[in-house]
């Protein structure tokens, strides 16, 4: 089989339906015949699954001590689980990545930007994705849809979800070459198609 390596994140904030879709996107490419893994952040090894409980389920966490955490979860990941996907030629899909490093740590919780830039690229071992996905979805609407499993996260003041979306749209908008923009609050099968038609124009398959 052709090798197909390519790495594409979805990002997108609380109840903006990408963890849905990437799990019908990972089941078409496999239907295809395609070498694929679906993975995640926080939580996409073994230690990551015990940094994702204090992340997601902790208390207190104070923002420079979330940062550090995050990246530790990422360079975990990073050599891990991705590296080796794509040394195989896979088409590794990741359900956030370090897009939500920035939209959360740096455009909601105001940690420096060219910190974060410093820091990340030595925990990704400057590893760029292909291209990322973002989900937009209004806050209003997206936490509306999430179930009863709720993160500390879903239980924070609406403003910082506007500054997550807010951060996102920036990088997304300013960057057309590695980032797309779905509407999240379409019905879920338009997003679906919409997600695949990304992925033929931009010929990933």
């Amino acid at each position: 089989m052709k090798k197909r390596d390519k790495f594409i994140v979805f990002e997108g904030g609380e109840g903006s339906g990408k963890t849905t879709v990437a799990r019908f996107i990972l089941q078409t490419l496999e239907n295809l015949g395609l070498k694929t893994l679906l993975t995640h952040e926080p939580g996409g090894t073994k230690l990551g699954t015990d940094i994702r409980k204090i992340l997601l389920y902790g208390e207190n966490i104070h923002p420079r001590t979330e940062l550090l955490l995050f990246l530790a979860d990422r360079a975990e990941h990073v050599e891990r689980t991705i590296k080796p996907a794509l040394a195989e030629g896979k088409i590794v899909i990741c359900d956030r990545f370090d897009g939500s490093t920035f939209a959360y740590q740096g455009g909601a919780r105001a940690v420096d930007f060219d910190l974060i830039l410093v820091m990340n690229a030595f925990a990704k071992d400057n590893l760029v994705p292909d291209l990322y996905i973002l989900f937009d979805v209004s806050p209003e609407i997206g936490l509306n849809r999430e179930g009863k499993n709720v993160t500390r996260f879903e239980k924070e003041e609406l403003d910082l979800h506007r500054r997550v979306r807010r951060a996102y749209l920036s990088m997304a908008r300013n960057d057309d070459e590695h980032w797309a923009i779905v509407d999240a609050e379409q019905p879920l099968e338009d997003v679906k198609q919409k997600v695949l038609e990304i992925f033929k124009k931009r010929k990933i398959i």
